[in-house]
């Protein structure tokens, strides 16, 4: 038995809270995002990224929604973390278990950019430079910066595939509390794990292209992969498609934010979709 084995639930009870609050901002992010874009495209206009979605919300109630997003994005960074030290969701440690909890640190630092970007909107509005556009070039002006990042990419592709077999094969059903809710959001929670997998995936690939073409301004976020599917045929279909698709993850994420379990930091007593799912078949 490992040490994380004989932790009493009561040692980590507080992590859940800041769970809770994690995803939750999580889920503000992308409900505010995919909900701008999907009324900018009904309306005439191009899906945005989050970048250009949060520098709009800085006045007024928008301000209020910048703030939650900049606490809930700090209390998600702090959760990964906490939950990838003390394995918290029973990673384990082998290989598969290190990956997934190194997974987590990173996630954790991403969705913390996100709020730094809430706060410098707060602050004032941003001088319009590409950041991703910088840090790429700064890798790519390295000592084997093409490969390193090539590899990123793919590293970043295999996080979209991640989502993709989570999606998939429900892995994320064990995670949840059963009940009437889950149930009945349970499509709603798989398209939306899909949708994030497509998104990150084209992200990845955009920046194995960028260290391909010795291009910066291939790569990009959520913004860049808007700007890629229209320039395909039904450009504007996928992109509002994806953007519906987001909207689903963003339920995924208020849902995990009140009915998420933490193995090692909740009551071990607690029914699981996956449980409950299983014993109706």
């Amino acid at each position: 038995m490992s040490a994380t084995d004989s932790h009493d639930p009561d040692d980590f009870a507080w992590a859940v809270p800041v769970m809770r609050t994690g995803y939750g901002g999580r889920g503000l992010v992308y409900l505010v995002v995919a909900g701008v874009s999907l009324w900018s495209l009904f309306h005439g206009g191009s899906a945005e990224g989050t970048k250009q979605v949060l520098e709009k919300l800085s006045s007024g109630w928008g301000a209020v929604v910048l703030v939650a997003i900049a606490l809930g994005m700090a209390a998600y960074a702090i959760w990964r973390v906490v939950d990838a030290v003390w394995d918290l969701e029973a990673y384990g440690s082998e290989m598969k278990g290190w990956v997934a909890r190194i997974g987590l640190v990173v996630s954790g630092l991403v969705h913390l950019g996100i709020g730094g970007i809430a706060v410098t909107a707060l602050v004032a509005r941003a001088s319009g430079d590409n950041g991703t556009s910088k840090l790429v070039s700064t890798i790519l002006s390295a000592p084997m910066g093409r490969i390193a990042l090539g590899v990123i990419g793919l590293i970043v592709i295999g996080a979209g595939g991640y989502y993709l077999y989570k999606g998939i094969t429900k892995a994320y059903l064990r995670h949840l509390q059963a009940n009437e809710v889950t149930r009945r959001a349970n499509i709603v929670l798989q398209a939306g794990l899909v949708a994030q997998g497509v998104v990150i995936a084209i992200m990845g690939a955009l920046i194995v292209y960028a260290a391909y073409s010795y291009d910066p301004s291939s790569a990009g976020g959520l913004g860049k992969v808007f700007d890629w599917l229209r320039g395909h045929p039904f450009g504007q279909f996928l992109t509002g498609a994806i953007c519906v698709g987001l909207l689903g993850f963003a339920v995924f994420c208020i849902v995990n934010a009140v009915y998420r379990i933490v193995p090692r930091a909740s009551d071990p007593d607690i029914e699981t979709l996956k449980q409950s799912l299983e014993s109706d078949d």
